[in-house]
């Protein structure tokens, strides 16, 4: 259960890179939160169920799975818990079934502990973000088009390969690549 000396919101950071997670964490409880930190989904649950946390930063992608599962259950269990997803590999796709799921924000890598503060604690989106100066690049709706057919088909590469017509470790190999800026 949780330490009742210790005040300091509950705040679960799942990440499976543990070198970015223990800093993100650092600089997280220098900000006066208590971090949980887990590596993979499994212990991400399992943190979840023990220490309720108020707030969390989940990454999209652990290890070979997707955090959108974990956003789904985290906001069934508790819809006041408030987290965002944050990823290296952001699509329109993403973002948007995120949102849908539960998540407060979506935040790209990089973010400071700063931004991952101030969308934790933002109740409503900004009717001022600017607009794209350019329509995106070919490269860029590709990454789009492919993560929105991953996610239709609920993360299965098999099944989106074939829904795209392609090879599947063509789109394995699509997939681990970063994704092209705008």
């Amino acid at each position: 259960m949780t330490d009742a000396a210790d005040d300091r919101a509950r705040l679960l950071l799942v990440d499976d890179d543990p070198s970015f997670c223990d800093t993100l964490a650092r600089a997280l409880e220098r900000r006066d939160y208590q971090v949980f930190k887990a590596l993979d989904v499994e212990s991400a649950w399992q943190i979840a169920r023990e220490m309720e946390p108020e707030y969390g930063v989940i990454d999209l992608r652990i290890g070979e799975e997707s955090g959108l599962p974990l956003v789904a259950k985290l906001a069934e269990r508790d819809p006041e818990m408030r987290f965002i997803v944050l990823t290296g590999y952001a699509s329109v796709a993403t973002a948007v079934e995120a949102i849908k799921l539960g998540a407060t924000h979506y935040l790209t890598k990089p973010a400071n502990a700063d931004q991952i503060v101030n969308a934790l604690h933002r109740a409503t989106g900004d009717p001022d973000v600017p607009l794209a100066g350019q329509p995106l690049s070919v490269r860029r709706l590709e990454w789009e088009h492919i993560q929105a057919v991953l996610q239709e088909h609920d993360g299965n590469i098999s099944a989106a390969a074939r829904a795209l017509n392609m090879h599947r470790r063509t789109l394995q190999r699509k997939l681990q690549k970063r994704p092209v800026r705008k």
